[in-house]
């Protein structure tokens, strides 16, 4: 096989961009002019070119405007990846309004508090979480409930099987669609009898685009306030970061938009490029695989799991990867091995980046060049500084050469916490630096290694896991007297969730196992999010304040794995 070094066209980065003073979305209105017949969304084989998609999202804003959406306001999106995301997306943000992202899939209590706390009046809500959305929104702002039928967006004949009489058909609608009360509207229905709305007021680079939700330190959801001007300067970022061509690429999208990481790197810059959107409503292999043979893609943001999992498929069914000339790799370490195989089954490059949802979300990034250092976070995107703080106190510099904080600065770094100057303050100081809450060491060449989280977040498989969440939840069940969640590595997924409990007096592990634990822990946690072990202990070790020490149970975790079983 050819080297990557062959195949690839190297692009050394700038040190500086130059961000205008633009909303975003004056990216899209760029594409749409420049590009207009390039087919902006390719969903499940429906295409829709970037005229097409500026028609539709005028109309679209024209249905909001009619049920009340105005500047400033918020517009909560509840819905898988697919067209009608990215069109409600981009019609709110033109009608100068605030779109907020929520995971379908989330409980109504979940749902509930970030609804309350957004204060958000209108939700387009997929149809399968409509009975969610509507059980959550007696206790929030929300007055109006929208229902989004997943199957109208797609292609006409794949719409026209669904009803077919056979049980495929019937467990692929069951998969798409949900119950609906009569009194709930589509939202098809409302933008197909809007007229297209005109620009009206256009938001400002400074106003407030996206409140995105955070778990953050404490596990608490917080509302990071992302405006225009940060995301505008991610995208570009980005564009000089791939030196990608516009009009040229195809973008697959099959991180979840209602993360940063894939609303910025597959809506917002596929925009800034003018490229090919391939929206995926889940990650499914087969599926990516056979879309490739329709639309071969060009970049694949992604988390190592789908990495090894697509190469996986391509293997077993002998398909061809080889049009991924670049993939980019976050919210988990890239193994060695994942990139290796990558790059060799591609002829491309595959690069680990670093970031948060307080910036936009991207910060660092290995370039795409030989000079990548597998293991690395990488360097500071263009027009971002970064610093390290001693760990005893953010303000002081941290010892040449020794492990630190990393702060972050630079136009793409949030403006707050919505309702919550506390919080706020806590993370953003007051010159601009973001306390990232990340452990690393910079080695001479400038490269920043991450050490260790001083945020206890586990990442699974890509995803976040708040600890206090899971346990706050857990100490309900009856048997519980005491819980800590810690995360331990897993080959493939990066950590697997592991609850530590302490019994209460009568009960034994045959009346709470980690069925049981799993059983609960689904009437409101993310399946993600649920324990995959159980450990039983007789008490948890606590600081002198009284203060669970997770890192000690999660030593005594992996004491118990390296143990030999008995009889050894």
């Amino acid at each position: 096989m050819t080297t990557t070094a062959d195949t690839v066209v190297h692009h050394r980065p700038p040190m500086e961009v130059v961000v205008p003073d633009e909303p975003l979305t004056e990216v899209l209105r760029r594409a749409v002019r420049e590009h207009p017949g390039v087919v902006a969304v390719d969903f499940m084989g429906r295409r829709t070119t970037y005229r097409q998609l500026s028609v539709q999202i005028s109309k679209a804003a024209s249905a909001l405007r009619a049920l009340g959406v105005g500047h400033g306001d918020r517009v909560a999106l509840v819905m898988p990846n697919c067209t009608s995301h990215v069109v409600a997306f981009w019609a709110t943000l033109r009608l100068g309004a605030v779109v907020v992202e929520h995971n379908p899939l989330y409980s109504a209590a979940a749902l509930a508090h970030q609804l309350a706390d957004s204060g958000a009046t209108v939700a387009l809500a997929w149809s399968k979480t409509v009975p969610a959305v509507l059980e959550a929104q007696p206790s929030t702002d929300v007055r109006t409930v929208v229902a989004v039928d997943l199957a109208r967006d797609l292609p006409t004949k794949s719409r026209a099987a669904l009803r077919l009489p056979v049980r495929q058909a019937r467990e692929t609608a069951a998969k798409m669609r949900g119950p609906v009360p009569r009194d709930v509207r589509w939202w098809h229905r409302l933008v197909a009898a809007a007229e297209p709305s005109g620009i009206g007021t256009e938001p400002a680079s400074d106003d407030l685009a996206l409140l995105q939700y955070t778990g953050g330190t404490t596990g608490t959801p917080k509302g990071a306030m992302i405006t225009h001007r940060n995301l505008v300067a991610n995208v570009i970022q980005g564009e000089a970061w791939t030196g990608m061509k516009p009009g040229c690429e195809t973008v697959y999208g099959v991180l979840p938009f209602f993360h940063t990481f894939g609303l910025t790197l597959c809506v917002a810059y596929a925009a800034r490029i003018a490229a090919t959107l391939v929206a995926f409503p889940n990650f499914d292999p087969d599926q990516m695989l056979a879309a490739m043979r329709r639309r071969p893609g060009t970049f694949l943001p992604a988390v190592p799991p789908m990495l090894d999992r697509l190469m996986d498929a391509a293997e077993r069914s002998d398909a061809s990867l080889t049009s991924f000339r670049y993939a980019l790799s976050g919210a988990m370490s890239l193994p060695a091995e994942t990139a290796r195989r990558w790059e060799e089954m591609t002829g491309g490059l595959v690069i680990e980046g670093y970031g948060m949802t307080e910036t936009s979300p991207v910060a660092l990034g290995n370039p795409f060049t030989p000079d990548r250092r597998p293991g690395a976070l990488g360097i500071p995107f263009p027009s971002t500084e970064i610093r390290l703080a001693d760990p005893d106190g953010p303000l002081r510099e941290a010892t040449p050469g020794a492990t630190g904080e990393l702060l972050v600065r630079g136009p793409q770094v949030f403006s707050g916490y919505w309702n919550q100057p506390e919080e706020t303050a806590c993370q953003l100081l007051d010159d601009g630096w973001l306390r990232t809450g990340d452990f690393v060491r910079v080695d001479d060449d400038g490269y920043v290694y991450l050490v260790d989280r001083l945020k206890e977040v586990i990442v699974t498989g890509g995803f976040k896991v708040y600890p206090s969440e899971v346990e706050d939840h857990l100490r309900g069940l009856e048997g519980i007297e005491d819980v800590a969640v810690v995360g331990v590595p897993e080959p493939g997924r990066g950590e697997s969730v592991v609850a530590a409990i302490v019994l209460k007096v009568g009960h034994t592990v045959d009346t709470v196992d980690l069925a049981a634990v799993r059983a609960w822990g689904e009437q409101r946690l993310a399946r993600y999010a649920l324990p995959k072990r159980l450990v039983v202990l007789t008490e948890l070790p606590r600081s002198q304040v009284g203060k669970v020490l997770r890192r000690v149970v999660r030593d005594h975790v992996l004491r118990r794995d390296e143990a030999p079983p008995p009889g050894m």
